[in-house]
């Protein structure tokens, strides 16, 4: 009897739909605002936040260097498993429109190209807002800087072994502060390192904002 009362009232749960209720596991890690999962090829897109520019300047507490007041990035969604994890994207296209770009480095007249070198980037994305930007096996991640001097055009060629940012779900942002590219290549006028700093915001998919879970 005892038996049969339990796998009677196990039926009638069932039958009820009072099963354990989902737990938050089954929420991926990256989702839009409206409440839908982000996709495996699904694309992120952001632009600068508005009001903001993405710096290079010579050291982490200065003011010399280079400003733009344009840059965009795209990254296609590599896996989004259940929080609290890691997403994965691959950062495709990263750009700087330099009509917006001014320099006041001495001996520097303005700022002619800026390109992201090596891509694709792999790029990580943790439920506690920890973004990890990583070049492929055996190379870096770089930035050529084309300056305009009264000599001519020069370039200067910057690498990291990686970038850190933030991701905030507070306004769907992704920032970077002061992460150190080291000078590879260049004259003189090129300044020996340059910091990167830069928000952006909203991160998107299909013009949607994304939130980290």
């Amino acid at each position: 009897m005892r038996t049969r009362t339990l796998l009677t009232f196990t039926a009638a749960v069932a039958a009820l739909g009072l099963t354990a209720p989902a737990s938050a596991a089954d929420t991926p890690v990256l989702t839009t605002t409206d409440g839908a999962a982000v996709a495996v090829g699904d694309v992120l897109n952001a632009s600068l936040a508005s009001g903001t520019a993405a710096t290079f300047y010579s050291s982490a507490t200065g003011t010399s260097g280079i400003s733009c007041t344009s840059s965009a990035f795209a990254a296609t969604v590599t896996d989004n498993p259940a929080a609290p994890g890691t997403a994965t994207e691959s950062l495709t296209s990263h750009t700087f429109d330099t009509s917006g770009c001014t320099a006041n480095v001495v001996g520097v007249l303005g700022v002619s190209g800026i390109t992201v070198d090596n891509l694709p980037y792999t790029t990580s994305v943790s439920s506690d807002g920890t973004v990890s930007v990583t070049p492929g096996e055996g190379s870096a991640i770089q930035s050529t800087v084309k300056l305009r001097t009264l000599l001519g055009t020069i370039n200067c060629v910057y690498r990291a072994p990686s970038l850190t940012g933030k991701a905030d779900n507070a306004d769907n942002s992704i920032s970077f502060t002061n992460q150190q590219f080291t000078k590879a290549s260049g004259s003189s006028l090129c300044f020996a390192n340059a910091f990167f700093t830069a928000k952006y915001a909203p991160v998107t998919k299909g013009g949607v904002a994304v939130n980290v879970n």
